[in-house]
C-alpha cells in the first residue's frame, strides 16, 4: 500500500466530507463547505483549491464526467486515524500508550458502554499479554496544520 500524504486541518475537512460522501462533484462539496450555508463557511475557490491540493498530494482520485469532475478518496480514513493517532501519541505523550490512556480515562467523559469497551479491551490485552500490539506504529497518512 502506497504511503498516504500529509494533509493540513483544512485538508482533513474536504476529506470527511468524500469519507462520508463519495464520489461527489466538485460543486457538490463547495456545497458541503462553502459560504453560506456550509459548515466551513468557505468560498468555492478556497474548496477548489483544497481539492486541487489532495489531487496533486495523491488523497484524492478524481473522474472526468464530461466538464465535471467526480472526487473520491484515494486513502482510506482509518488509515489516517491511525497515523493521527500515531502522531498524537509522539508529539503529546511521547510515544507512551499508557500514560494517554490514563489521562483520557481520568479527564474524559465517558458512557457505562464506553467503560465497559475499554475494560473487555484491556482484559484481552491481559490475557494475551504485549504481544497483541495495533497498528498505531505503521506510519500511512500524517496530519499537518
Amino acid at each position: 500500500m502506497m504511503d498516504t500524504p500529509s494533509i493540513s486541518d483544512a485538508e482533513w475537512e474536504v476529506m470527511t466530507v468524500l469519507w462520508s460522501h463519495s464520489p461527489l462533484m466538485a460543486s457538490e462539496i463547495v456545497q458541503r463547505l462553502a459560504a453560506p450555508a456550509g459548515r466551513r463557511g468557505w468560498s468555492p475557490r478556497t474548496v477548489k483549491t483544497l481539492l486541487n491540493r489532495l489531487v496533486k498530494k495523491g488523497a484524492l482520485a478524481y473522474e472526468a464526467k464530461g466538464n465535471r469532475y467526480l472526487y473520491r478518496p484515494a486513502v482510506r480514513r482509518e488509515q489516517c486515524v491511525r497515523n493521527e493517532s500515531r502522531s498524537f501519541l509522539s508529539r503529546v505523550f511521547d510515544g507512551a500508550v499508557g500514560p494517554m490512556l490514563m489521562h483520557f480515562a481520568t479527564h474524559a467523559d465517558l458512557s457505562p458502554q464506553e467503560v465497559e469497551e475499554l475494560q473487555q479491551i484491556l482484559a484481552q490485552k491481559r490475557v494475551m499479554g504485549s504481544s497483541t500490539r495495533t497498528d498505531i506504529d505503521r506510519p500511512e497518512c500524517s496530519h499537518q496544520e
